[in-house]
């Protein structure tokens, strides 16, 4: 088999050159995500191969009902087709309830629900930390224009939309979660599409189930959701018969 080239290779991924002109194979790995309390976590085994199917599962619904990405098929267990595009440099976050980085910031109770979806920009460059950025400086530093940014939000919304609705019908709230949005060419003209991945590593997820009040115990809050990898793909109904293990989310912060 020859060996493939690799385009570029992250905290969760690698990006293998595609079969065809325009494409890439993304590659899910096994290593923990870092978080602001773990700089370097374990690898937890078999997640990759969960992330794999869950990114084909929302990002298949998101292609279904009109939100373009850059899915293209799942190859395998850890790998799936994608077409390339110009990644803009920002996470987009979305945020639905108060949680992480935006309670510390503004002092907001945890679990607080937020008037309306929030849409937040962070500069992606690991050297700086991701540094939260506002319009301004995108458009000042060319990083997109004020009709992207326009559509960027549009394009946030929707798949908030999407992605709360799916949650939810299996008993998950989502608080919030981060895309990354690129740029492809069609001849003369470009549109944004959806890009990345969206998993567990990139969702802040409470389970909703088991909250009613029982025996005279008040209805308890939310929390994060246990062995989020597993127990969404098994609610969702894309768990491989041959997955198992138990590890603590990834959030956002």
């Amino acid at each position: 088999m020859a060996r493939r080239k690799k385009v570029y290779e992250g905290k969760a991924k690698i990006l293998y050159e595609g079969p065809e002109p325009g494409t890439l194979i993304q590659y899910f790995k096994d290593d923990g995500t870092p978080t602001p309390t773990e700089a370097n976590p374990a690898a937890v085994e078999g997640k990759g191969v969960l992330n794999n199917r869950l990114s084909e599962f929302f990002m298949s619904g998101l292609n279904s009902i009109g939100v373009p990405t850059h899915f293209i098929r799942r190859i395998n267990m850890r790998e799936q087709l994608v077409r390339m595009v110009e990644i803009i440099p920002l996470e987009v976050v979305i945020r639905n309830f108060a949680a992480g980085e935006i309670s510390t910031r503004l002092g907001i109770p945890e679990g607080t629900p937020l008037p309306r979806p929030i849409v937040e920009y962070y500069y992606k460059d690991e050297r700086l930390n991701s540094p939260m950025v506002a319009e301004e400086h995108i458009i000042a530093f060319g990083w997109a224009t004020q009709q992207d940014l326009d559509d960027v939000v549009a394009l946030a919304l929707r798949v908030n939309d999407f992605l709360s609705g799916v949650m939810m019908g299996v008993g998950i709230r989502l608080a919030d979660f981060r895309i990354e949005v690129g740029r492809i060419w069609e001849g003369d003209f470009m549109r944004l599409i959806v890009a990345d991945e969206i998993s567990p590593d990139s969702c802040r997820l409470w389970d909703m189930r088991g909250l009613a009040a029982t025996d005279g115990q008040p209805e308890r809050e939310p929390g994060p959701l246990a062995d989020v990898y597993t127990e969404l793909a098994r609610r969702l109904g894309v768990l491989p018969s041959n997955v198992t293990h138990t590890t603590k989310p990834t959030l956002i912060n």
